[in-house]
């Protein structure tokens, strides 16, 4: 098949051929149909993650056709379309029981822990557990988005977030998970305050249904752009998400909460960058709750895919760019200096 390879950290993947994936026993290969570049995939091309074997094929959120199971696998055959989590989860460790399958203790992460997604097979491990079944009417550049920053933005603001109708939210960092959790807020009921360094980003978010938008400078301080944030939405932001990673972005999601109002971390803040500093003497005066997201277990999706296929959510309509496998290296490469407004997927 032909994939993506990394070679070296900061180096620009390059397309070659590469050997089949072998399914395993209990797993699927997925013929891939189309993957999203996603802000994590650049930390892994970064050298960021330093778990990441090389030489490695990144890429982790896609949609496609399995092509292969294993002789375990029980209720899926090829020729099914599907996506999956980035989480690949055991099925059995105690948080796999509880239904929390997103922070599964024995976990896999294709893209991460095994060759992922830019390539034109996938495999998925423990496929019952993990494979997610598409309906007809989501195509598979908006089904891209639905195992990484859709999905996380979804459970991060709904279920995480706890966002009640009316409520505001300010969403810092407007790529593609950003976005997602504007397009989902607004379905949700809630009033978006977007922030983001970028006017097109800001500009998809107002077309996504933001009510504010507060255009940031990289180099202004956190407490500066709280103070704007809190402005625009006057004084009553209930729930703030940090959807880029930065210490800047955490710290100004935290500075921008009324009291009693949630901080959801979603951005990656991967530890080789250092621990960041966080306002804990605003958490503590305003009663602040700091939550993580991390993704959506498999059996959670039926609710997303039901407002998707009711058209109350349109992934879709964040897609902004369609590039082939050959261009997807030097894409990586940039992201960290020119992220792409909106969702760039990739069709191999």
């Amino acid at each position: 098949m032909r994939a993506l390879v990394l070679d070296r950290p900061g180096a620009v993947p390059q397309l070659r051929d590469v050997p089949d994936p072998v399914c395993p026993p209990d797993g699927a290969v997925v013929r891939v149909e189309a993957t999203g570049l996603c802000r994590s995939d650049w930390h892994v091309v970064a050298g960021h993650d330093a778990d990441v074997r090389l030489p490695h094929v990144p890429g982790h959120e896609f949609a496609g056709v399995v092509d292969a199971v294993g002789e375990r696998v029980a209720g899926w055959a090829p020729g099914r379309r599907v996506t999956a989590p980035f989480v690949n989860a055991c099925g059995r460790c105690r948080q796999c029981r509880a239904g929390q399958q997103q922070v599964c203790t024995d976990q896999l992460q294709p893209g991460f822990s095994s060759w992922g997604s830019f390539a034109e097979l996938v495999v998925v491990e423990r496929a019952e557990v993990n494979l997610v079944a598409l309906p007809d009417t989501v195509g598979a550049e908006a089904a891209a988005a639905l195992g990484c920053r859709f999905a996380t933005a979804f459970r991060a603001v709904i279920q995480v977030g706890r966002l009640t109708p009316g409520e505001w939210v300010a969403v810092h960092g407007c790529g593609g998970v950003g976005l997602s959790a504007v397009m989902v807020a607004v379905a949700a009921g809630g009033r978006v305050v977007a922030v983001d360094v970028r006017q097109e980003a800001l500009d998809l978010a107002g077309v996504a249904g933001a009510e504010q938008v507060v255009r940031t400078d990289p180099a202004e301080p956190a407490a500066a752009v709280a103070a704007r944030v809190r402005d625009a939405a006057h004084d009553r932001i209930g729930l703030s998400l940090d959807a880029l990673g930065s210490a800047s972005t955490c710290a100004a999601s935290l500075a921008c909460l009324a009291p009693r109002g949630r901080h959801v971390q979603v951005g990656l803040l991967p530890e080789v960058l250092g621990w960041p500093a966080v306002p804990m003497h605003l958490v503590i005066a305003g009663e602040l709750e700091i939550l993580g997201s991390h993704g959506m277990a498999a059996w959670r999706y039926p609710e997303l895919l039901g407002l998707v296929d009711a058209g109350r959510l349109r992934p879709g309509d964040l897609v902004t760019s369609r590039i082939g496998l050959d261009a997807v290296g030097a894409v990586l490469v940039a992201m960290g200096d020119a992220p792409p407004a909106g969702i760039t997927v990739a069709v191999p």
